[in-house]
């Protein structure tokens, strides 16, 4: 299985602060029956700008130590872009990682907000021959508030991912709720743990697909799968036509 989101890389953002922690999430990962793992630290952050080269060098460093420690999983290079207006040139000028060097860009939204020039700049990422996809739109507080904010997005040429820990609940039940009301309406495409560490942020990636299964989602779960495997052939998504979502209360993300 692919994980296409994940916080990997030592000393870059918010995840692993040493390569010892960096390890033992892959140790973690393989347990959850992850072979591929794509490694989106943030770039163009207020906080985070993990930078082009460092990336490179950080994922050939640890894909030689898997290797060296018998541990069954293959990276590739990532980032999570943040909105910005200046996506187009840097990515003309090397400083974004598209996902395993295909033509798919993870790019994050603000937390609270979907802003007016989101649409713009999916036009123009396309025009470059590159598709973003959404991160982790559940987790946005203007698309919990009106989910056809998404759609919207979606309609422009744009496709969603959402959170493993998002459907195991573990940022709250609204979030949760939001999630599966989200999938049901054709609205996700992909699926990523956005794991940052071992213990507050892990994977749940098989408890998340679990949850899927009991809520009847199977169709979902064969979908996300195979989309995630198709970013690394650079091939196209399997999709359906987004429905309406109702709009839900909103209370608080964590």
């Amino acid at each position: 299985m692919v994980d296409m989101h994940c916080h990997l890389l030592w000393n870059v953002d918010d995840g692993p602060r040493s390569m010892e922690e960096s390890m033992k999430l892959f140790e973690q990962a393989v347990k959850e029956g992850i072979t591929t793992i794509i490694a989106t630290s943030h770039s163009n952050h207020p906080k985070y700008d993990a930078k082009y080269e460092e990336v490179t060098n950080q994922v050939t460093i640890l894909q030689n130590e898997l290797i060296n420690n018998n541990i069954p999983l293959t990276l590739y290079t990532g980032h999570e872009v943040r909105l910005s207006e200046n996506i187009v040139p840097r990515y003309q000028n090397k400083q974004i990682h598209t996902l395993a060097n295909s033509q798919y860009v993870l790019l994050e939204l603000p937390n609270n907000t979907v802003p007016i020039y989101t649409k713009h700049i999916i036009h123009s990422l396309l025009l470059e021959g590159i598709t973003p996809i959404i991160a982790h739109p559940e987790r946005n507080k203007a698309i919990a508030e009106k989910p056809d904010r998404l759609a919207e997005l979606i309609r422009q040429g744009a496709y969603s991912q959402i959170t493993a820990g998002s459907l195991t609940g573990h940022f709250g039940r609204t979030v949760q709720k939001l999630s599966l009301d989200l999938i049901r309406a054709n609205l996700v495409h992909m699926y990523g743990s956005d794991a940052h560490n071992t213990t507050t942020r892990s994977f749940h990636f098989e408890e998340g697909l679990r949850y899927l299964e009991k809520r009847k989602q199977l169709e979902a779960v064969d979908t996300f799968l195979e989309n995630n495997a198709r970013i690394l052939q650079n091939k196209t998504f399997l999709i359906k036509e987004p429905e309406e979502v109702e709009t839900v209360k909103w209370w608080k993300i964590y």
